[in-house]
């Protein structure tokens, strides 16, 4: 969530003193995020599923409709 929040706030840079495996090398390890996101989602260790509405569809057709928005 953190990730996507940055790409759609349209952060220009991100600057960070150590990665990944360095976190991890002391307690906060991250690697199960990384392992997840790349799996299909039917074989992720959190069960997801899409229940799909009519209103989900009608929000986005407005949305899409709208002269004043900002485009993404």
């Amino acid at each position: 969530m953190c990730l996507a929040a940055i790409y759609w706030a349209r952060i220009d840079a991100i600057v960070f003193a150590s990665d990944r495996h360095e976190a991890a090398r002391v307690g906060f390890d991250d690697g199960i995020f990384y392992d997840e996101i790349a799996l299909d989602p039917a074989k992720r260790k959190v069960p997801i599923r899409q229940i799909a509405l009519p209103e989900g569809r009608a929000l986005f057709d407005e949305w899409q409709g709208k002269t004043d928005k900002v485009p993404y």
